[in-house]
């Protein structure tokens, strides 16, 4: 067990700031760090916090998405001052590709990573995935949408055992799969929370608003991925992520409510034996876990408390009021750009939705269509899977358009 350099992009998001705390907090044996960041990208939101990042990690490298790279680097340089840290100023990469080259950053040198954790959010992940891929590093995979746009494209790109999932159900799955050999898994159990529509008819969610469908009973995440808890639009890109990922067939894949988001998700076996992965709701343990894989990370996460009662519960999913999972695997199974189409028309569809064009059962109906008139390229590339981005984007604003007058 040693040090490892760690590459954190999009780390001023949810995922992000989560892996900087595992980060400050996890020790070798000896007392000494166990993770080291050398470098950290972000998409520019929140240049202040970044600057603060930067300079608490000493990190070499620092990437923003956006044009600002002198707004970053006199907020560095303060942040800096105020540290004690008079001098310091790390390489600032600044523009749209920031993420894609500080993911490979410092390949060949004592700065390479060991670990690079993916926490982008939306299928812009997937330039910066091929980029982590093409290194020796780890993979630790938060961004689920790059691996489902990309398919075949990420998972030939990677060596046998690069890819780590972070997704809390992912990570579940991987630590039960564990337990047996591939021949002996019946199939995988995908736990959703139900979010915050659980037990609602379709016809009692046509008023919802995007305040409503914000309000997570479990977990703080970021506007477009509560929204798709929301819709479950979430669980139908799990379930495609899960087929990618631990090549189970789709029709053995199944998605089950799990209010108390106890249980993380499940792997049934050939001879009945079920296995679950079990922990209060905290991102942090996936987190250390995608960083230290194979290894655990003590005190990463707090333990389920078995003096106290409790009880957990599951229900079948409502097909007919949440029927992203079920279009999803449709997606899947058609195969091809078919997965990059729901998932950027599901986007576009998102940020329609709180912006007040469309209701909330809109956005899946939205990609319902958008998807029935997508003519799938099976051979993907970069170049295919962003022009089906492209088209499933045009084609959804052109919906919507419809839908304004």
């Amino acid at each position: 067990m040693q040090q490892r350099n760690v590459i954190i992009l999009g780390s001023t998001g949810s995922i992000g700031t989560q892996a900087m705390d595992v980060v400050d907090r996890a020790q070798l044996p000896d007392g000494s760090p166990r993770f080291r960041v050398t470098a950290l990208s972000a998409g520019g939101g929140n240049l202040a916090l970044l600057a603060r990042q930067a300079v608490h990690a000493r990190a070499a490298a620092v990437g923003v998405a956006t044009d600002d790279a002198g707004a970053l680097r006199s907020l560095i340089d303060a942040a800096a001052g105020a540290a004690g840290l008079p001098g310091y100023m790390p390489e600032i990469v600044a523009g749209p590709d920031a993420s894609t080259i500080i993911a490979d950053w410092g390949a060949g040198t004592e700065d390479a990573a060991d670990v690079v954790l993916n926490g982008i959010t939306g299928s812009i992940g997937l330039a910066p995935t091929l980029a982590a891929l093409r290194t020796p590093a780890l993979l630790a995979l938060a961004n689920k949408e790059s691996l489902i746009v990309g398919g075949r494209l990420v998972k030939d790109a990677a060596a046998p055992g690069q890819l780590v999932p972070v997704d809390s159900e992912h990570s579940a799955l991987a630590q039960a799969l564990r337990s047996g050999s591939p021949a002996e898994v019946d199939r995988l159990i995908i736990t959703a929370s139900g979010g915050p529509f659980r037990g609602k008819t379709r016809a009692e969610l046509g008023d919802v608003t995007p305040a409503q469908a914000m309000k997570h009973p479990t977990w703080d995440m970021g506007p477009m991925v509560t929204t798709n808890s929301a819709t479950l639009v979430n669980k139908g890109l799990e379930v495609i992520e899960a087929h990618l990922l631990f090549d189970v067939p789709l029709d053995r894949i199944e998605a089950v409510v799990h209010p108390q988001s106890i249980v993380h998700s499940m792997v049934q076996f050939t001879d009945g034996s079920t296995l679950a992965q079990c922990s209060p709701p905290d991102m942090r343990l996936p987190i250390a876990l995608g960083l230290g894989w194979p290894e655990r990370v003590p005190g990463a996460g707090v333990a389920c408390d078995w003096t106290q009662a409790a009880t957990w519960t599951f229900e079948p999913l409502d097909n007919d009021a949440f029927p992203a999972v079920e279009l999803a695997k449709h997606a899947a199974a058609r195969g091809g750009t078919c997965p990059a189409v729901y998932n950027a028309a599901n986007e576009e569809a998102v940020h329609a939705f709180h912006a007040g064009r469309i209701g909330f059962l809109d956005i899946v109906d939205i990609i319902e269509v958008v998807l029935s008139k997508h003519s799938p390229e099976l051979e993907l590339t970069l170049g295919s899977v962003l022009d089906a981005e492209q088209w499933a984007r045009t084609r959804t604003h052109e919906r919507l358009a419809l839908k304004s007058r």
